[in-house]
């Protein structure tokens, strides 16, 4: 039967893709459905047709999967953020399992008993809503002109008006409200990305976690706000509520819609406070959102939070400082159960040298350093080189180096000019994965141990399969989530070089 765009088919759906939607198939042509489930049997509208498959999106749910359970978010369907909130929690760590495993078998090359040996299950989180620290709303307007911040539709630039997403921290609703009722009153305009007009083109807000430190900051499209004190007043007079995290008073907030999630990783004993307002200058017809000029209007131009690290039972604790720019992990609870995995891989006894790669602001680097003998880290944005140096300061860590520049080019340099050797290397890449230069690099330096921490694992399949024919044997693979209702997860690998 030849399908076309529009047709209604019913279909059981049996699997689900890397991208969260439902496959199915119907006389042997398979579609892939956008907010099915693994179970459901579904009314589909086919959107979208190629020669041997095709793309549809869930009309209704004539039987429900028994992994479905009813979305949080009354936007889930229409935000490109949750691809997968209508599945039971279980299910979706599952899920992330499964594409983890897929892609280290199918991209990779790796033997299936292999995998299955070496792979241990990902490490969920106790309460997979209000864990992250850091959220970018784009500004606008709805249909009849009215201002409007929230979230992207899927595959879209039209808003969806929410204040309140359920991913990111309960504060957010009073910030962005806040700065919206700013705007109207003082007339300031939202971006317009059709005619390049327009002045506020998002709203960043990053929180520590531990501190209770909130950063609020505008990109504009422009030098500067008009009537700025009055900004200042509205988000420095806003009453922010603190408290811990008490699981039977959510339950009951829960079930009555009073309030919405808390997550108790997530929830500080500090009060929450703003310390820093800030203006990024963005100026440019592009779909980057930060500009790399930041102006402080009220406050400091940066917060501080920390992340704890376990090793043998022994806590230790770093301290950063983030600035609008730099990257930090979104999920700190998760985040200490990553790099206390990545740092148990290293296997540190104080004497080894340790590259970092792609080190950011120093987050790994930091703690390594409190284990090993001399770190260096390398990454390629000036700025989070210089936040790495000063939280470096901050946490009286001498036995570290940060160098500017691509990890391609730094490694090799310092290798063959230099001679400076590696017994460990770690990497935390960006999507692309490793550059295949600096992987020739890591093979020539001949480190002990590589660890890779990866936020994809397709790339780090590919990458695996090179490190591993140039004589590395790949001994655990283990995801952590960082991005629940999402279909994101961080993969941590350890691999030993097998003449060592």
């Amino acid at each position: 039967m030849e399908y076309r765009k529009n047709d209604l088919v019913t279909l059981c759906i049996e699997d689900i893709g890397n991208g969260g939607e439902g496959i199915g198939r119907t006389d042997g042509f398979t579609l892939f459905v956008k907010d099915a489930i693994m179970g459901d049997t579904v009314e589909a509208k086919i959107t979208k047709v190629k020669k041997n498959y095709g793309y549809a999106r869930t009309e209704r749910v004539i039987t429900p999967s028994a992994f479905r359970v009813e979305p949080e978010c009354p936007f889930h369907r229409q935000c490109g953020g949750c691809q997968i909130q209508a599945m039971d929690y279980e299910r979706q760590l599952l899920f992330k399992v499964r594409k983890i495993r897929n892609n280290l078998i199918r991209i990779g090359g790796f033997d299936a008993a292999f995998i299955d040996e070496i792979m241990e299950p990902v490490v969920g989180m106790e309460i997979p809503w209000r864990y992250r620290n850091k959220a970018q709303f784009p500004v606008g307007y709805d249909r009849n002109g009215g201002l409007v911040t929230g979230f992207y539709a899927g595959r879209t630039h039209d808003i969806i008006p929410n204040t309140d997403c359920l991913l990111g921290a309960a504060e957010n609703k009073q910030i962005l409200e806040a700065v919206l009722s700013y705007m109207k009153e003082n007339q300031v305009p939202a971006y317009r990305e059709q005619t390049g007009e327009g002045l506020v083109r998002h709203i960043l807000i990053r929180t520590g976690f531990a501190s209770g430190e909130i950063m609020v900051c505008l990109v504009i499209n422009g030098k500067k706000l008009p009537k700025e004190e009055a900004l200042i007043r509205k988000l420095t007079e806003i009453p922010l509520k603190a408290g811990r995290f008490d699981a039977q008073k959510d339950k009951e907030q829960k079930e009555s819609g009073k309030e919405a999630l808390v997550n108790p990783e997530a929830d500080s004993a500090a009060c929450r406070r703003i310390v820093s307002i800030t203006v990024s200058i963005n100026r440019e017809r592009t779909n980057v959102i930060m500009g790399k000029e930041i102006r402080v209007l009220w406050g400091r131009g940066y917060i501080e939070d920390s992340i704890r690290i376990l090793r043998a039972g022994e806590e230790n604790r770093v301290r950063f400082r983030i600035s609008p720019l730099s990257f930090y992990q979104v999920n700190p609870g998760q985040t200490e159960k990553l790099y206390s995995l990545a740092l148990s891989c290293a296997e540190l006894t104080g004497k080894e040298i340790v590259w970092d790669l792609y080190c950011g602001i120093g987050t790994i680097s930091l703690f390594l350093a409190r284990y090993a003998g001399k770190v260096y880290g390398v990454e390629v944005i000036p700025e989070a080189i210089r936040d790495a140096r000063e939280n470096a300061r901050i946490n009286g860590i001498e036995n570290v180096e940060f160098y500017v520049g691509r990890a391609e080019e730094v490694l090799p340099e310092k290798y063959k000019k230099d001679g400076i050797r590696a017994d460990v290397i770690v990497v935390d890449p960006p999507r692309k994965g490793c550059d295949e230069k600096c992987l020739e690099t890591m093979l020539a330096m001949k480190p002990d141990r590589i660890v890779y921490v990866s936020c994809d694992s397709a790339t780090l399949a590919r990458d695996l399969a090179v490190l591993c024919e140039g004589g590395y044997e790949l001994k655990k693979v283990q995801g952590v989530d960082l991005f629940g209702m999402t279909t994101h997860v961080e993969v941590a690998c350890c691999l030993q070089r097998k003449d060592s």
